[in-house]
């Protein structure tokens, strides 16, 4: 009896395999990309209090500076909510020997987030030049980026199918149904070419008459990992 149940289990598991062998696949990456111009600019500005005279008197107060900045943005379409303070601090103010210390002078940070660069002059040379102690470029993004990306993946699917198509096709085989699905995607943010340094205290350069500022586009990108039952 013994003898008789081991020879039905191997039979059994030698029709298992014989039914259910390994099934054969073919793995293949489809791609999309697309390049497109940044809606979105985050500017980066930093206000700090100074002295008007050589006596260490008449203070440039930060808010004082800060209600220029503040009417120069809304005046050039900025929303009071796209103008954040980013930090608070301060700065040691150096004197002579013969002068009153006046302490510590107040300094502030700004993002103000804009849709375009080219009103960027004004809105600079609105504010007291001495009280800026820099200005830059502080990030980039696309307004359209969550429903592009949605695209973009899509196009990468049916790239991954379509390949999988003539490869199959060209060894004279069928192809079956997706068995696995895996996405990897990325974004190739633009650099800026060059950063605005307004004068400070420090520095009584003349402010440049203009802002050349070439922004890259956005390259975004995404693979599709699929991997196909061959029939």
């Amino acid at each position: 009896m013994m003898v008789l149940l081991a020879t039905l289990m191997i039979g059994s598991a030698q029709a298992q395999n014989t039914t259910n062998p390994t099934p054969r696949t073919i793995t293949v990456i489809g791609q999309a990309e697309q390049e497109v111009t940044p809606d979105i600019i985050y500017l980066a500005i930093s206000l700090k209090e100074y002295f008007k005279d050589s006596n260490n008197k008449n203070k440039i107060s930060i808010d004082e500076l800060e209600k220029q900045l503040y009417n120069a943005a809304i005046k050039a379409g900025v929303k009071p909510e796209d103008f954040t303070i980013q930090n608070v601090a301060s700065y040691k103010y150096e004197v002579a020997k013969k002068k009153k210390d006046p302490g510590f002078l107040a300094a502030k940070q700004y993002r103000i987030k804009v849709s375009r660069l080219d009103g960027l002059n004004e809105l600079l040379e609105a504010v007291d030049a001495k009280g800026i102690q820099y200005s830059n470029i502080d990030g980039f993004e696309y307004s359209g980026k969550k429903e592009l990306e949605k695209q973009l993946k899509i196009q990468a699917a049916k790239d991954a199918k379509e390949r999988a198509t003539y490869l199959t096709e060209a060894l004279g085989e069928a192809l079956g149904r997706a068995m696995s699905i895996s996405e990897n995607g990325y974004s190739d943010y633009p650099v800026v070419q060059r950063t605005y340094m307004a004068k400070t205290a420090m520095n009584e350069m003349a402010m440049e008459d203009s802002l050349d500022i070439d922004v890259k586009k956005i390259k975004m990108a995404h693979q599709i990992h699929v991997t196909f039952l061959l029939q």
